[in-house]
């Protein structure tokens, strides 16, 4: 299947697709805000520049979208039929590089969770799972380790 722009509309379609100040991360920043947490964005300093951070619990927050990042959902299954090797590749890399990143934040003692872009369809969710976070990371000493695992 050919795609539907003729590649320069595809180019500027593209560039357009933002890495940060998702609505996904805009949408876990506000509930973060609402539960009265305190953070730190994109952090160049730590591995993967997590999305959202708070030093004092040694917590990384990823804010990923399904699709981008191959999650095991409906929307991250799916592959374009244009270009398939392509796209099975680039997200093929995007998940080993998150593996990679993580690993190396938990080797220098942070607690990194992962929130799906499809998690955030149920906003009820959304806070009470963030309070279990906020309370389980709970403030930590520099080189506390937090072994958190999510999705």
């Amino acid at each position: 299947m050919t795609d539907v722009y003729p590649p320069a509309k595809r180019s500027a379609v593209m560039r357009r697709v933002k890495g940060r100040d998702t609505t996904p991360e805009l949408t876990v920043r506000r509930a973060l805000t609402r539960l009265g947490a305190r953070y730190r964005l994109h952090r160049k300093d730590l591995p993967g520049s997590p999305d959202i951070v708070m030093a004092g619990r040694r917590l990384a927050l990823f804010v990923h979208g399904c699709f981008w990042h191959g999650h095991d959902c409906a929307r991250g299954a799916r592959i374009p039929k244009a270009n398939r090797d392509y796209w099975v590749a680039k997200i093929a890399r995007n998940v080993a590089r998150d593996a990679k990143r993580r690993a190396e934040l938990e080797a220098q003692g942070w607690w990194v969770e992962t929130i799906w872009e499809c998690e955030l369809r149920d906003a009820a969710a959304l806070e009470p799972r963030l309070r279990h976070l906020l309370a389980s990371a709970g403030p930590r000493a520099g080189g506390a380790s937090g072994g958190g695992q999510s999705g």
